[in-house]
């Protein structure tokens, strides 16, 4: 994408109730290390990877914590850990079955 000039969004960067992304236990201890939640650490991780994350938030509380995220720096090899976390999960109608 970059390489086309193509900056990519994380749609429902922070999972569902469907998914739950936040309760990996990897994400736990990551932001145990830095004083962050494990969303806090998601959207660190988006933004290292120069990815645009929206999360959804009806209070400001959440969103000001969606916010603080700019004080502490993933290492390469959380940054690993993280990216090893795909568990193909999808939090939207697969787009191969979306009928028009």
């Amino acid at each position: 994408c970059a390489e086309n000039g193509i900056i990519c969004e994380a749609w429902s960067p922070l999972g569902s109730n469907k998914v739950p992304l936040l309760k990996e236990q990897v994400l736990q201890e990551i932001g145990e290390r830095y004083g962050k939640s494990p969303a806090q650490v998601v959207l660190r991780w988006d933004l290292q990877r120069g990815v645009i994350a929206i999360p959804k938030s009806s209070s400001q509380e959440r969103q000001q914590a969606n916010l603080d995220i700019f004080d502490f720096e993933l290492t390469p090899e959380e940054m690993q850990f993280i990216r090893s976390l795909d568990r193909n999960y999808r939090t939207g109608i697969h787009p191969d079955e979306i009928t028009f």
